[in-house]
């Protein structure tokens, strides 16, 4: 990576990230989710921060408070509320994001032979203010399956799915991801997944990437999540995610 790159980073901003960090997640703190609900009757909460460093611009959410709910057997509710940060050469914003709602459902549940399968839609509303890049200004909704196989201490989740993106100079656009992990011990677990996505609007491109990251769980309802990663092709971009688990 240039050093040009660097210099266009507000670094500052960078290094206080990369300090408290060292996970959205079976899914967070990775891109690509998994099919299994919380159980039923039981909670996740989290406070967490995303962040993304390109040449000339740092987005992040700080923080996101998402919560899942196990409703009825094999579904959950999900809500996410993001305050976002975006800094650019030219501008700086904070504020309220776009509040991101679904219900993850698990179609098929896993066995011996085969994966467990779940979809779960999404839905994006335009809460945040799109003048201050902070919301996209208009509904966004998404349509991924996701399906996991487990072997002893190793896992694997994968799959992807079609977002809507309607708006002047936007485009639909598609996202699939494959991730794998491993329970090095009943405190840690670490994983990897490779990512890639269609072009989001009309003057952008396809990009793909990877992220490198896990779970420490500081007891049974207490988890730390982590991840850090690259674009390997598309636009230059660094990615990382740090969040707090409360499970319930």
């Amino acid at each position: 990576m240039s050093l040009r790159f660097w210099k266009n980073t507000p670094l500052r901003i960078y290094i206080l990230f990369s300090l408290i960090s060292a996970p959205t997640m079976a899914g967070p703190p990775f891109k690509t989710d998994d099919p299994q609900p919380v159980d039923y009757l039981h909670w996740e909460f989290y406070v967490a921060s995303v962040q993304e460093i390109g040449r000339h611009e740092f987005n992040a959410t700080c923080p996101h408070f998402e919560v899942n709910y196990g409703v009825v057997p094999n579904m959950q509710l999900h809500v996410i509320l993001p305050f976002g940060y975006v800094h650019t050469d030219t501008v700086t914003h904070f504020g309220f994001s776009d509040i991101e709602i679904g219900v993850k459902y698990r179609i098929v549940e896993e066995t011996e032979t085969h994966p467990q399968v779940g979809f779960f839609p999404l839905l994006e509303l335009p809460t945040g203010d799109e003048n201050k890049q902070l919301g996209a200004g208009r509904i966004q909704a998404c349509l991924p399956v996701w399906f996991q196989k487990s072997w002893g201490k190793l896992t694997t989740y994968a799959g992807g799915g079609f977002w809507y993106n309607s708006g002047p100079q936007q485009k639909n656009w598609v996202f699939t991801g494959w991730e794998v992990q491993y329970d090095f011990s009943s405190v840690v677990t670490l994983g990897g997944e490779f990512y890639c996505q269609t072009a989001d609007a009309q003057d952008s491109e396809s990009k793909g990437g990877f992220n490198v990251g896990g779970f420490i769980n500081l007891n049974e309802n207490h988890h730390i999540l982590f991840s850090f990663g690259s674009s390997v092709s598309g636009p230059e971009t660094i990615t990382g995610y740090i969040g707090y688990q409360l499970t319930i």
